[in-house]
C-alpha cells in the first residue's frame, strides 16, 4: 500500500471534506499490512485520522481510511442511529460501530448496505439504497442517490476536484503529510 495508492483513492477524506474513504490494495502478508499501518497511523492520528484493514484475504485487503470525528457526528443522525442499533451497533460509539462494520463485512456476502453510513453518504441515501436497491435512485456518482440530487452533485464535484487538485500537488513533489488537513 503506496502513499499514491491512499492519496488517488482518499483524497477527500485527507482533505477534510469526506468522513471515510474505502480501497483495495494488494498485501504481501499480514505482518507486512501491520507494519504499513502502524507507519500510517503514526502520521494520521496526530491529523484526526485512523487507517485500518475491515478485511484481509487472499493477498488483498480492503482499507479504511476515517476521521472518527466526522463519522461520530454522522452516526448521530437519526436515520443511522435507528438502522445501525437494529443491526447490533452502538452507534454512540464510533469505535465498537467500526469493530461491528469489521464483523457485518466478514458475515454478510459483499459489502452489508450500512456501509454507506461510514462513508458519508447521506443517510436518505443510504436507506433509499437498502429499500430500493439498485432500482429508482435520481442520479449516481460516489453512491446512488435518492434524496438531494443538486447537493449529491455538489459533493461529487467537490471530490472530485479534490483528487484533482491533490493529484496534482502530488505530482509537484507535496508530500502525503503536507497534504493532510488536520482535525
Amino acid at each position: 500500500m503506496s502513499e499514491e495508492m491512499i492519496l488517488k483513492h482518499c483524497a477527500p477524506t485527507l482533505a477534510r471534506i469526506k468522513t471515510a474513504n474505502l480501497f483495495s490494495c494488494e498485501v504481501k502478508s499480514e505482518e507486512e499490512l501491520k507494519e504499513a499501518l502502524r507507519k500510517y497511523n503514526k502520521k494520521f492520528v496526530k491529523k484526526g485520522l485512523r487507517i485500518l484493514p475491515l478485511k484481509h484475504k487472499d493477498g488483498r485487503a480492503l482499507i479504511y481510511i476515517y476521521r472518527p470525528q466526522l463519522l461520530a457526528q454522522d452516526l448521530k443522525h437519526s436515520y443511522a442511529k435507528g438502522l445501525l442499533g437494529g443491526l447490533g451497533y452502538i452507534p454512540e460509539s464510533a469505535e465498537l460501530s467500526v469493530v461491528r462494520l469489521i464483523g457485518r463485512i466478514n458475515e454478510v456476502q459483499g459489502f452489508p448496505h450500512e456501509i454507506g453510513l461510514f462513508l458519508g453518504y447521506p443517510p436518505e441515501d443510504v436507506k433509499g439504497f437498502i429499500e430500493e436497491g439498485s432500482r429508482n435512485y435520481k442520479c449516481k456518482g460516489c453512491w446512488k442517490v435518492y434524496s438531494d440530487v443538486d447537493k449529491a452533485r455538489r459533493l461529487f464535484e467537490m471530490y472530485r476536484h479534490c483528487a484533482t487538485v491533490y493529484n496534482r500537488k502530488w505530482l509537484q513533489g507535496r508530500s502525503l503529510d503536507k497534504l493532510t488537513v488536520s482535525a
